[in-house]
């Protein structure tokens, strides 16, 4: 395993993870597996991309959830008075957003590291088996 990939990983950090549980390797290390200009180093720099936005996605929505909770466990323990003016209507419909966001991000992710696989896996050599004979040039032909 790539001793990247051992460092605590931030709660918010699912693009990361994600990232680091498919392919075995923190996300910024992909950058320097493949040649500049390759196919496969262009996947590498959208995969990167695509997990700092889920990261970043995934830490609006924590903080807006967070701060939703805690507006809420004060109106609750009757130390703030509940907004009249929609303020938790807005911030529930603000999360439900976020969270439509996060699962598109999550996808494009898992659609980029799938296709990375695969144009990895197909870059690799291939060991086929012993190659079949070559036809034998005293061997009568046929047109």
């Amino acid at each position: 395993m790539n001793n990247q990939s051992k460092q605590p990983i931030s709660p918010t950090a699912h693009g990361h993870r994600l990232v680091v549980e498919t392919l075995n390797t923190h996300p910024n290390a992909l950058r320097r597996l493949h040649s500049p200009g390759s196919a496969e180093n262009e996947l590498s720099e959208l995969i990167v991309h695509t997990a700092l936005h889920l990261d970043t996605v995934q830490k609006e929505l924590v903080d807006r959830c967070t701060w939703a909770a805690q507006d809420l466990t004060r109106v609750a323990t009757g130390t703030a008075a509940p907004n009249s003016l929609g303020v938790l209507q807005n911030s529930g419909l603000q999360i439900d957003l976020l969270a439509a966001r996060r699962a598109d991000a999550k996808a494009h992710l898992r659609s980029a590291l799938a296709a990375y696989q695969r144009v990895t896996t197909i870059a690799k050599p291939q060991h086929a088996g012993p190659h079949p004979p070559l036809p034998s040039r005293t061997s009568p032909r046929t047109r």
